[in-house]
């Protein structure tokens, strides 16, 4: 059985100022801002929450189905996930439109200047969770608005149990739109962060969100993970990377360890240590798709962070 992955798909292009952006830009003359910014490192990603959970997922041996809508560019990527067996029968190309792209420029403070163009995502509700078979599991990752709000109500229609992953998505829901997805959802999972923004925008404390989901689980970075559940909160401790060279993507790598352990019916501390593992293991490379891992060397892994052999 596979768990189908509702998200995007997106291209990061990632570049370096070798400068400080307030070398360059003038506080008096900020209402007229015209600036230029030589960049002469520049890389680009395979991206986007479905295709970053998705590949995850492949490499911890689960089977991913991802779905989602991307531009008439997508050929690089396609090739991509064609070379690690990742199935793209759900992945639909929208004429005359542009795969999702960040733009990400950071200069010698860690200063950022993004834009991001939705491009294809936009399109997201054109596809259906009616159209994949043999689901097991679901999960709702950042994508069109549209898109996020059809998925939900098609998941619960049929019966399928999902993860409501708002991220990024956030801020284009109100606080009904999140009380609808989480009384749809049978597990919601959000960064500490987002976590408190749910709480601002619903009015439930972590304690009333888990009354509606199996679970609710909150990341918090180095700190581990909360799962809240109605019998208790689980407390999940952080795996330690051997170094912290990009977090983008950490969370997409988690929430492929949370399905992964719910398709296997695991115990919750199995589940948010594997989780948390993977996580640590993104942290340690650049790009979201870029790490790479046997079975053997996360079993090892994982008994040497955790104290404990992994059956999975």
């Amino acid at each position: 059985m596979s768990a189908l992955i509702c998200g995007s798909f997106a291209f990061d292009n990632i570049m370096v100022f070798q400068d400080h952006f307030k070398n360059h830009i003038l506080p008096d003359k900020i209402h007229i801002l015209n600036v230029s910014f030589l960049v002469p490192r520049m890389r680009r990603e395979f991206g986007g929450c479905a295709g970053n959970i998705a590949y995850n997922l492949k490499l911890l041996g689960g089977q991913p189905l991802p779905m989602g809508t991307v531009g008439i560019d997508f050929a690089p990527y396609a090739d991509w996930m064609d070379r690690h067996g990742i199935d793209r029968r759900h992945v639909k190309v929208v004429e005359n439109t542009l795969t999702a792209q960040a733009f990400i420029t950071t200069d010698l403070d860690d200063n950022q200047i993004t834009a991001f163009h939705p491009g294809a995502m936009e399109h997201s509700h054109v596809n259906s969770v009616t159209d994949a078979q043999d689901v097991s599991i679901g999960i709702i990752a950042p994508d069109g608005r549209d898109g996020m709000l059809e998925h939900a109500r098609q998941f619960s229609a049929a019966g399928i149990p999902f993860i409501f992953d708002p991220g990024q998505g956030m801020p284009m829901f109100n606080g009904d739109d999140l009380k609808h997805f989480i009384m749809d959802a049978t597990w919601v999972t959000v960064n500490d962060y987002e976590a408190q923004l749910m709480q601002e925008r619903t009015g439930w404390s972590p304690a009333e969100i888990a009354q509606h989901v199996e679970a609710f689980i909150v990341t918090r970075g180095g700190d581990g993970s909360l799962i809240h559940r109605k019998q208790g909160t689980l407390d999940i401790p952080a795996a330690r990377p051997k170094q912290i060279l990009d977090p983008t993507g950490c969370g997409d790598a988690y929430r492929a360890g949370l399905l992964y352990g719910l398709m296997h019916k695991l115990d919750w501390p199995t589940t948010g240590r594997i989780a948390s593992l993977m996580g640590a293991i993104k942290i340690e490379h650049a790009g979201t798709q870029n790490h790479q891992f046997t079975r053997t060397d996360f079993e090892g892994r994982y008994e040497r962070e955790f104290r404990e052999r992994l059956a999975w």
